[in-house]
C-alpha cells in the first residue's frame, strides 16, 4: 500500500492542528499552509474529507479557521488514512475475510490468503494503534514500542518522509 500525497498532507494537517489549535482557538488554513510549506488549495481539498468525517470543525468569520472536533488521543492515523485512501486492502481476498463469494477464482485453492489476510491484520492494527497524540511525542517510536513490548525500534530513516 502507498499512501498517497493526499494521504501523507491530511495527516500533517491533523498533526498541525493538534499541535496548534485548542477547544477556544482556530487555527487559520493558511497558516497551516505556511507552516506545512503545502498549497492552500491542496489543504481546502484534503479539508473537505475531514469535515465531512467529523474530524475538524469550521469557524468562519473574524478569529475564524479549523479546529479539531476530539482530543488528539482519540484519533488514530489509520482513521486519517482511510477518510483520504479507503480501506487498506494488499488483495482483493483480504477485503472480505471468509467470503466465499470472492471474486477471486482461486479464493477456496489459495494458500497464500491467510498470509494477506494477517498482513490487513498487521498494517490495520499499527493504523489504528497509533494516535495522533502518540506522533505528537517527540520519541513515539520508543513510546509506542515500550507500550506493546516490542523488542525492535523503528529506524530513524524509516520515519522520515524525503517526498515531503
Amino acid at each position: 500500500m502507498k499512501i498517497t500525497t493526499k494521504g501523507r498532507y491530511a495527516l500533517r494537517l491533523m498533526l498541525d492542528l493538534a499541535e496548534n489549535g485548542n477547544d477556544v482557538d482556530n487555527v487559520r488554513l493558511r497558516d497551516i499552509a505556511d507552516r506545512q510549506r503545502i498549497s492552500h488549495k491542496y489543504l481546502e481539498q484534503i479539508m473537505i474529507h475531514l469535515n465531512r468525517a467529523g474530524f475538524v470543525r469550521s469557524v468562519r468569520g473574524s478569529g475564524g479557521g479549523y479546529r479539531l472536533t476530539r482530543a488528539p488521543s482519540e484519533y488514530t492515523v489509520g482513521d486519517v488514512i482511510r477518510v483520504m485512501e479507503g480501506p487498506f486492502v494488499p488483495m482483493e481476498c483480504a477485503e472480505h475475510e471468509g467470503a466465499e463469494d470472492s471474486d477471486c477464482q482461486r479464493y477456496t485453492l489459495c494458500c497464500a490468503k491467510r498470509f494477506w489476510f494477517e498482513f490487513k491484520r498487521v498494517v490495520d492494527s499499527f493504523l489504528d494503534g497509533t494516535t495522533l497524540a502518540d506522533l505528537l511525542v517527540e520519541d513515539w517510536a520508543d513510546t509506542r514500542a515500550d507500550n506493546v513490548g516490542a523488542s525492535r525500534r523503528i529506524p530513524e530513516a524509516a520515519m522520515s518522509d524525503p517526498i515531503d
